[in-house]
């Protein structure tokens, strides 16, 4: 890890905000080191045969709306590149009991108009989030920045910092509206009773409309490939398979970033860190873990409904009030019997996944951070209720709980694959900071910009939870 001339920034860790930064500043001509302890790039952009040779699963990220719609990803301009997205007939499914599935298509006045009584309230709602376009959603993902469409924002922000249940029962008349808002926002692996929990909702419902929910054609690890060979085209070194324990073994740079949770950063840079910027980051709060199921199947999943099978992404709940007393039992420290559950058909879009006539699939349910149960059962079960007879297509499973995520992934402190809790006070006040020969500068800047400033510096890349962040499923 080093080079004559020395390095401009070395960036510390490859998931996608690493990747990100080593790519902006590799092609605007600095010189960039990228380590990662992984043998493979990517975080949790990674593809793997976790079941059966050439079935490829996503082991965290599939699902990829942001890729699209945030303005650091607009900016690569990744279709230019090895990046192709596939789109799934349907964004996104939510099935019912003895009920037709709610539908959400790429087209929000077809969405609405399968409502029925909540056409005008879904367009009022997600259909004004999503005519914001991009910069309603550069503003909501710079919340400490300027404003870019400040009257949209604050029309957002109007109803997004609702809990969840208030707005989905104040908006919406039909069990269909109610259900499909409440899976968006359980994303959030908040409790729905939550300030800010619409707000999640509305911008995932928003984004499916805006920019669909893509998967990349051959895998999630495509992705973070293209972006390592971007840095390596640009001059830029990528090292794998090296963990950094102190920032004493790095070279001599202008800047270091950090892409890792609090926890690691304070494992990593501790002695370097104010006293009290230190306490803030052991005080991080890690949010819900999940429990994760890739499975190999011999044919396509049997919907009682056959539209589901149509659908990139399905949220398999039930009504509002399931969702809700779901995730409130993950919130008190509980594993639900019927858990929600978020599910991925990547084969639906993307048929390269698996061999031909099989198809891969996978799904999570949320569980308390650092749960040990065993969660087999009741996903399989929450997909059967759905899709009777699933279980006689399974070829092979694999099953990683929180710790084996987080041996996958050091970031994922207690299977948490969003880095840390997405309550509204963490959201806002826990961010990450600059500093400058140890003392913390610009309190919630934004961390990628400043470092492209010549300054003797290193960042605290706290990863921000941000709306969307894994789902990303």
């Amino acid at each position: 890890m080093s080079r004559a001339d020395g390095f401009d920034a070395v960036v510390v860790g490859s998931g996608p905000n690493g990747l990100v930064a080593a790519v902006t500043m590799a092609e605007t001509g600095r010189r960039v080191l990228l380590v990662e302890a992984a043998d493979r790039f990517g975080g949790g952009l990674r593809t793997e045969e976790l079941t059966l040779p050439g079935f490829h699963h996503d082991v965290c990220a599939t699902v990829l709306p942001l890729a699209l719609a945030s303005p650091a990803f607009r900016e690569l301009d990744l279709e230019k590149g090895a990046v192709e997205w596939a789109h799934p007939p349907v964004p996104a499914a939510h099935p019912l009991d003895g009920r037709s599935a709610v539908l959400i298509h790429r087209d929000p006045d077809r969405t609405a108009h399968s409502l029925g009584r909540d056409a005008a309230a879904w367009r009022a709602t997600v259909g004004a989030t999503s005519r914001g376009g991009s910069r309603l959603v550069d503003t909501l993902l710079s919340p400490l920045a300027l404003p870019r469409a400040p009257l949209r924002a604050a029309r957002f922000a109007a109803a997004g910092a609702l809990p969840l249940t208030w707005l989905a029962r104040s908006a919406f008349r039909t069990t269909e509206a109610r259900a499909a808002l409440a899976g968006m926002a359980a994303h959030s692996m908040l409790d729905l009773r939550a300030p800010i929990t619409a707000g999640y909702g509305l911008l995932l419902a928003a984004l499916a409309h805006q920019v669909g929910w893509p998967v990349v054609r051959g895998g999630s690890q495509v992705l973070a490939d293209a972006l390592v060979a971007r840095i390596a085209q640009s001059g830029g070194e990528v090292v794998s398979g090296r963990t950094v324990r102190s920032l004493d073994e790095l070279p001599d740079a202008a800047s270091v970033l950090l892409d890792l949770t609090p926890r690691q950063v304070v494992a990593v840079a501790g002695h370097r860190l104010p006293p009290g910027y230190r306490r803030r980051l052991e005080r991080y709060r890690y949010g819900p873990g999940v429990f994760k199921i890739d499975w190999a199947l011999s044919g396509p999943v049997p919907w009682s409904d056959p539209a589901v099978a149509g659908a990139g992404t399905v949220h398999l709940g039930g009504t509002l009030e399931e969702i809700v007393v779901s995730e409130a039992a993950v919130a008190r420290g509980g594993h639900p019997e019927r858990p929600y559950v978020l599910l991925v058909q990547p084969c639906v879009a993307d048929s390269t996944r698996a061999p031909a006539g099989s198809h891969v699939l996978w799904a999570y349910c949320h569980v308390p951070n650092g749960s040990t149960v065993d969660m087999t059962g009741a996903i399989e079960a929450q997909i059967e209720r759905f899709a009777p007879g699933f279980r006689d297509l399974v070829l092979a499973r694999s099953v990683m709980g929180p710790a084996a995520m987080e041996a996958h992934n050091a970031n994922l402190v207690g299977g948490d694959i969003g880095g840390g809790s997405a309550r509204l006070s963490q959201l806002w006040a826990d961010r990450p900071i600059r500093l400058i020969r140890g003392r913390p500068r610009c309190p919630g800047s934004t961390c990628a910009r400043r470092a492209l400033r010549p300054a003797r510096a290193f960042t605290a890349w706290a990863a921000v939870r941000r709306p969307g962040s894994h789902s990303d499923g």
